[in-house]
């Protein structure tokens, strides 16, 4: 496949495939005061049937404003003054609302990032892919029913029938991930559009989910536009690379081209900045453990009428964290690993067993004795927005839990500056809200507001799940300098194998609720003792090319 680039720097392509979607030259201005005037600047590029084009740049390269303007969902007021895309020999920018519906599922379809954001949550799952042919006035209502069916049986769900009568929240994530793929697929359109959909995913269930779109690709000979930051995902799926940055295509060719050869120096960050699967570290000498948990256990009781559903969260789990240490737990998602999180910072409490911090049971202590502890043990949430409460200033927040153990207001709140110029922000953002950051920014200030209360112990929950390959790295570098400045102690929870392989010291490897294996990082990701542990190497991404 050749391509050479137009005067503008967008690529055109040279080839013999008839491109079912062609973007030529779009434009799409940003309101004035923006840090840049264009989201999307003179973009070029063909879909081709049978093919997967990966689009690839950090938060605000204009990828999913692209996407957006191909399905006519750019937010209000943003509009493409510039520009084409043309889908059979009509230009989507120049219909109106009605006459897009016609190509909306039937032509083209999207599959969104958080698909419990995408479904209604008073709905069976049946009765949203139902609704969609019914949108378009189509089939009776038993071959809706049926062709619904048919979907979730085609996208691998386990137990179409019951899942087709369930609501999303009975669902996981990767469950929940195929039924909006089904939705997608429902009117069989030519071009598919996957904005991030295995962000959020453990390594196992993202691993499926990549295997299904490139099946239902080559078998339905759909064009794919697959949207990601993840350069393990280009170099599992990917025939074409689009790399953009500031709203303009930086870089464009083959898979192989890109990823052996890359031209521009934004390619070269994105692809330095992947965590590297060097087998892990090693943990070195160890001190006395400043935290010690023997046999801890944890049950999730759900009532359905006369019948009680029982989950062991956490099932009799054993180990110990020495200080300055870097554990790391990883699992998929249901493993237990965030249950093991909360308990070990009190949000909730285990059934049995004991979590021993200074030489007391931190799991049973309450009242005055557990405020005083609690302190000494913090948490980095997954969810940097969710964890923030949007009214209120981010340096009020940072201060809250310090006031809270009634250190004066005035003292909290300059203190609140001077953790938030040292985790990169500057004193300035204390007086700006949550909304007005990046979401590696609002991370920060995560670190910042667990900081606060001087902990020795942090647990960090997925807390750089949802980031940017390049804004990660320089989430984990600054952890990892904090925790040499101020000597804490960091548990590390993840499903990103290869960012357990940079950062971590002992890596616990956690599967339905127990831990199966744990040790050295260079003994656990170089010669994995365990079965599980192993089928969670071998699904990262890119990762079976590499050993190639």
């Amino acid at each position: 496949m050749a391509h050479s680039m137009s005067d503008t720097g967008a690529p055109v392509e040279q080839n013999s495939a008839v491109p079912v979607l062609r973007i030529d030259k779009l434009s799409i201005p940003l309101p004035s005061g923006a840090d840049r005037p264009y989201a999307v600047d003179r973009v070029s590029f063909d879909l081709i049937p049978g093919k997967i084009l990966c689009i690839v740049g950090e938060s605000g390269s204009g990828k999913s404003m692209s996407a957006n303007a191909m399905m006519g969902l750019l937010p209000a007021g943003l509009a493409a003054n510039s520009g084409s895309i043309i889908l059979d020999g009509a230009d989507l920018l120049q219909l109106d609302e009605r006459a897009l519906r016609a190509y909306r599922g039937r032509r083209i379809a999207m599959i969104f990032q958080e698909p419990m954001s995408a479904l209604n949550p008073l709905m069976t799952i049946s009765d949203q892919i139902c609704e969609v042919f019914e949108a378009h006035n189509l089939l009776s209502k038993s071959e809706r029913k049926a062709r619904a069916f048919d979907l979730l049986e085609e996208v691998g769900l386990p137990d179409p029938r019951r899942a087709a009568a369930s609501y999303p929240f009975q669902l996981s994530g990767g469950q929940r991930q195929r039924v909006v793929i089904a939705m997608a697929l429902a009117l069989e359109p030519q071009v598919l559009i996957a904005d991030e959909p295995t962000t959020a995913l453990d390594v196992t269930t993202q691993a499926q989910i990549l295997n299904l779109i490139k099946q239902l690709q080559i078998k339905r000979r759909m064009a794919v536009m697959f949207i990601t930051h993840d350069f393990g995902v280009v170099d599992e799926i990917a025939d074409t690379v689009a790399v953009m940055q500031f709203g303009r295509v930086v870089e464009y060719g083959s898979a192989r081209e890109v990823l052996d050869n890359p031209q521009h120096d934004y390619t070269r960050k994105l692809i330095s900045a992947i965590p590297s699967f060097d087998g892990g570290r090693d943990a070195g000498e160890t001190s006395d453990p400043i935290l010690a948990v023997n046999s801890l256990r944890l049950t999730y009781r759900t009532r359905s009428g006369a019948n009680t559903r029982e989950v062991k969260a956490v099932d009799d789990v054993t180990f110990t964290v020495a200080k300055g240490e870097t554990l790391g737990i990883v699992g998929e998602s249901g493993s237990g690993k965030s249950s093991m999180g909360r308990c070990l910072v009190r949000l909730q409490t285990p059934d049995s067993g004991s979590i021993m911090f200074h030489g007391a049971d931190f799991g049973k202590l309450s009242g005055r004795e557990l405020l005083t502890a609690r302190r000494k043990v913090q948490m980095i949430f997954q969810d940097p927005y969710g964890s923030l409460n949007p009214r209120i200033r981010v340096g009020r927040t940072i201060a809250d839990g310090p006031i809270a153990y009634g250190e004066d207001k005035r003292a909290a709140l300059d203190q609140a500056k001077e953790l938030l110029q040292l985790v990169g922000l500057g004193a300035d953002a204390a007086e700006r809200y949550p909304h007005e950051f990046s979401g590696g920014q609002r991370q920060r200030i995560g670190i910042a507001r667990a900081l606060a209360l001087k902990p020795e112990v942090i647990v960090a929950d997925e807390a750089v799940s949802a980031l940017d390959v390049s804004i990660q790295a320089q989430v984990l570098d600054l952890l990892a300098e904090l925790k040499l400045k101020l000597g804490l102690t960091l548990i590390f929870i993840t499903h990103d194998l290869r960012v357990a392989a940079q950062i971590c010291d002992r890596v616990m490897v956690m599967q339905k609720g127990r831990c199966v294996e744990i040790g050295n990082g260079s003994e656990i990701f170089s010669h994995p003792r365990d079965p599980y542990t192993r089928s969670l190497i071998e699904a990262i991404p890119g990762r079976h090319k590499e050993n190639a």
